[in-house]
């Protein structure tokens, strides 16, 4: 389990790689900045003979002692590190980082000629009701229409679950007879075997920041009690709060009750909404008493500006929140709950401006700080990533202050005030619907609006079909249909990103670093070689990396089989600062005679790895580029600790 840790600053480019033939460089001195020293990386076959051709020298290494191969390649590629020092104090123009292309030269060392077809299938989660919200089920493959971009489009993966269960063989159900089924009950069922790509994974996001104490406290009780009661025991639930800055209060866990402990703690957290309640209500006492249009716009656009630059956060750390989720298999929910968020910064002030004096300028005004276009990104991101969001407000009923009608006469008041619940309910609304899921507004009681988001997730359809272009990075609209029947209400995200295999594999990476997200098909082993301690306390540390080649498709070529894998290599500390995903092209040579022993050994890679003292966790993609069949996997390494120097690490 990974250990709660703070997650700002988590994009800090702290790692750099260069190609083989470029000296690597920091790009900041922070507390944190692993570097992988690719010039110096280290490949070869323990027992046997190989080469590895994305790296210098081109190392083989001698059969029959492979212990003794190990040891003196990881200590040559850290004394050659450390007599690199230099190299790593100025910065490369050679780095190459996430979604540039490898240098024309190693492409041409790693083409291997041949055909390959790529297989992806996108998964839409589809959610059906009755006009009055009853679940609509036994539906089955032939009862849907799916469409990509107005298109329609073969479905060829077909899922149900009722109940929390997969339904095996759905009953055909005749269409005049679908308004009478009914779900069943939620109940907390034993665990069932889930395919990854339908196991769920729900965050709890509670946005402090954003939210009054008395609010947050009132909505949480109901919420401990929907975590216990409501979802499958195979479903995995986080905890993150939003302060200015997100903080993981649980990690991904199958323990709904250890998050529900948890949410104890963060009622005791303070909420920040109270301070800007106090700012908005200075602004319209401003605006009250102010003798001319032009002053009082002063004080509206102040307040707009300073709501804005605090969105520009929250909107931030919502990015960052699915971009982490990005690479983790299955359906990802965002359980979001706060006070809401404006649309547009500050527009009940310029509502109270143009009440006031009876102009438009007041209303023109506002449109500049309209920040509409960040929640279309949030939800595009969301849809791109498969992750639906169900917002709440806490704030609950709401009705008119008794300050805003003090100081704008009590009809303009209203009017201000319902322009800033509005304002502020709108974004819950729109990133809830676009996303496929819901949205609970305007009720002090959550929790049988909460029973319904459960059985979202314990009965739905998932519709899988085939893209028509793969890789092109293209958003494509979604929208899917049940044949001859227009009076039911149909869910679901409304659209998807054609993500390139790089985006994939770098998601996939990031996941396994934050989240421990492990996918291992190819039986791929981690492991760490001594520290070699520099100066200003930075150590080299080797990242030793062992595939096993009968995993690998190794293809005949003029004497040899080749095979060709692509790494990616990230790392974080326990600040939550973290590197760039950086990759590492290998194409892996045997000789033709040795192939079928080496079908029984191991290939090891080593990555050097410049890092300052502490924990890190260090998280590797492996792509058999030839299979397209890839791994993940994430291991902690304790660097120049007192513990690790005792231990002799």
């Amino acid at each position: 389990m990974m250990p709660t840790m703070p997650m700002h600053n988590r994009r800090s480019p702290s790692t750099s790689v260069a190609d083989s033939s470029t000296p690597v460089a920091t790009r900041r001195r922070s507390v944190f900045f692993p570097v992988l020293l690719a010039a110096l990386v280290a490949g070869f076959l323990i027992g046997g003979a190989a080469v590895a051709r994305a790296q210098q020298g081109e190392p083989q290494a001698a059969a029959g002692e492979p212990a003794a191969q190990e040891a003196a390649a990881q200590e040559s590629v850290a004394e050659e590190a450390v007599a690199q020092e230099s190299a790593a104090d100025a910065v490369s123009d050679g780095i190459r980082r996430p979604g540039e292309s490898v240098p024309e030269e190693s492409d041409k060392d790693l083409d291997l000629f041949m055909d390959r077809i790529e297989v992806r299938v996108v998964n839409v989660d589809v959610y059906v009701t009755d006009k009055d919200g009853n679940r609509v089920t036994g539906l089955t493959q032939d009862d849907f229409e799916l469409y990509e971009d107005k298109q329609p489009v073969p479905i060829t993966n077909f899922y149900a679950v009722e109940g929390g269960r997969p339904v095996e063989e759905p009953a055909a159900a005749e269409i005049s007879d679908l308004e009478t089924l009914q779900p069943a009950p939620p109940q907390r069922l034993e665990a069932v075997e889930v395919p990854p790509e339908q196991r769920l994974f729900l965050v709890v996001y509670i946005d402090n920041f954003n939210i009054r104490p008395v609010n947050r406290n009132r909505v949480l009780g109901e919420l401990g009690y929907f975590l216990s009661t409501e979802l499958e025991p195979e479903d995995q639930v986080m905890l993150v709060t939003y302060d200015r800055s997100l903080h993981v209060r649980r990690p991904f866990t199958a323990d709904p009750d250890l998050v529900a402990r948890g949410l104890e703690e963060v009622a005791r957290v303070t909420g920040h909404a109270v301070s800007r309640d106090d700012a908005r209500e200075k602004t319209l006492e401003r605006i009250g008493d102010a003798k001319t249009e032009s002053q009082a716009l002063v004080y509206a656009r102040m307040h707009a500006e300073e709501m804005q630059n605090d969105l520009h956060f929250t909107v931030g750390a919502l990015k960052e929140m699915i971009g982490d989720l990005a690479g983790l298999p299955g359906r990802k929910a965002i359980l979001y709950v706060s006070d809401g968020v404006p649309m547009v910064p500050g527009q009940d002030v310029f509502h109270a401006v143009q009440g006031k004096f009876g102009a438009s300028s007041g209303f023109t005004d506002s449109f500049q700080y309209d920040a509409s276009r960040e929640f279309v990104e949030i939800a595009s991101l969301a849809n791109a990533n498969r992750v639906t969001f169900y917002t709440v407000d806490a704030a609950g009923l709401r009705i008119a202050s008794t300050f805003t009608a003090e100081h704008a006469g009590p009809s303009l008041g209203i009017s201000v005030d319902s322009a800033y619940n509005s304002n502020n309910q709108s974004p819950l609304r729109y990133m809830a619907e676009t996303t496929g899921g819901t949205a609970i507004l305007n009720t002090n009681r959550v929790l049988p609006r909460l029973k319904q988001v459960a059985d979202d997730f314990s009965t739905y359809y998932s519709l899988g079909y085939a893209p028509r272009g793969v890789g092109s990075g293209r958003y494509h609209r979604i929208e899917v249909k049940v044949k001859g029947r227009r009076d039911l209400v149909v869910r679901h995200r409304e659209g998807y990103r054609d993500k390139t295999i790089e985006a994939q594999m770098v998601d996939g990476t990031v996941s396994a670093l934050h989240f421990g997200f492990r996918d291992n098909p190819l039986g791929v082993s981690l492991g760490f070689g001594p520290p070699n301690r520099r100066d200003r306390g930075h150590y080299v540390v080797p990242l030793v990396i062992d595939i096993p080649l009968g995993e690998l498709v190794l293809v005949p070529s003029t004497g040899t089989y080749e095979s060709r894998v692509r790494l990616y290599v990230s790392a974080l500390d326990s600040q939550g600062d973290s590197s760039a995903v950086q990759q590492i092209p290998v194409q892996i040579s045997i000789p033709e005679a040795e192939i079928e022993q080496a079908k029984q050994q191991r290939y090891r890679y080593s990555v050097p790895l410049l890092m300052r003292s502490g924990i890190h966790h260090v998280a590797v993609g492996i792509r058999d580029e030839i299979a397209s069949k890839e791994s993940f996997v994430v291991e902690d390494v304790d660097v120049g600790t007192p513990d690790a120097e005792r231990k002799g690490g």
